[in-house]
């Protein structure tokens, strides 16, 4: 009976795989693209389990938002200094808004001298994930359009004013092109790290920023190929991509990941950092 039960799983997942493989992620969705990568088993090995770690920073506190959808939406902000119409969207890895990404937003406004307000948005609605497989399952449920809602009420609460910038890691880079798009005139800036790019060279027309893509050259998953794609295409629609392929995995530039490295994720922060400060003029 187990050999039979055995049979059964392997003649189910074996065209599924099969269909994976074949499957370009450049003619998916962006949501639905990295969902799809939730099926691959060293997809999911190669986020190990994040370091336990405890946000002690004071300077943010949790706060709703209105979303279009109807609803409320939750993010992690830590204000200006003095009031300012700067803002930067931090989108999170996988995992949800752990406290890694609070880290992260305090890292940024930090280094960005106090002067722009930093939203770190929850994706996932309260969920965190502590393990591969749970956030495989919340990657893999979330919705594009409850996706684009946050994002669209995090605009709507940064202020018709605002100037918006975006940064995110893997799931978030993905969602971090997505907010320059969903901003339109208020977008300024966009730091995507080794994220899905948008596909649809329609939507790519309508981008009012240049972007920063940072990626991992050894990954299989948003690949040399899927980037040079994307260069290809914003060239097509006459935008500006400044691409920077680091010798090294994917999650690379997560100091909670095995495939953590310190020296190239120094060099991609940098140049995150003065992209920032550039396009946001600080």
């Amino acid at each position: 009976m187990r050999q039979l039960l055995i049979a059964a799983v392997l003649l189910t997942i074996g065209p599924l795989a099969l269909a994976q493989k074949n499957a370009s992620c450049c003619q998916m969705p962006d949501a639905d693209a990295m969902a799809r990568f939730t099926a691959d088993p060293a997809f999911v090995a190669s986020h190990a389990a994040p370091l336990p770690y405890v946000y002690a920073g004071k300077d943010g506190a949790m706060i709703t938002f209105a979303t279009p959808d109807g609803t409320k939406a939750n993010a992690f902000e830590i204000k200006a200094k003095q009031k300012s119409d700067k803002y930067l969207l931090v989108f999170q890895e996988w995992w949800g808004l752990n406290d890694h990404i609070k880290r992260e937003a305090e890292k940024y406004y930090n280094d960005l001298g106090g002067m722009v307000n930093v939203l770190a948005l929850d994706m996932y609605d309260g969920k965190i994930a502590t393990d591969p497989q749970t956030a495989g399952k919340y990657m893999n449920e979330a919705n594009a359009t409850r996706l684009d809602a946050i994002t669209k009420g995090a605009i709507a609460y940064a202020g018709k004013n605002a100037q918006i910038a975006s940064v995110g890691w893997c799931f978030g880079g993905g969602r971090s092109l997505q907010a320059a798009l969903l901003g339109g005139k208020q977008a300024v800036g966009c730091v995507m790290f080794y994220g899905m790019p948008e596909k649809d060279v329609n939507r790519l027309k309508t981008l009012n920023t240049d972007v920063l893509g940072l990626f991992a050259g050894r990954e299989k998953w948003i690949s040399p190929e899927v980037v040079a794609q994307f260069e290809k295409d914003m060239k097509t629609v006459g935008k500006t991509v400044t691409v920077k392929s680091f010798d090294a995995e994917h999650a690379f530039a997560n100091p909670s990941n095995p495939n953590f490295d310190k020296e190239k994720a120094e060099e991609a922060y940098k140049m995150a950092l003065d992209y920032l400060k550039n396009r946001l003029k600080v």
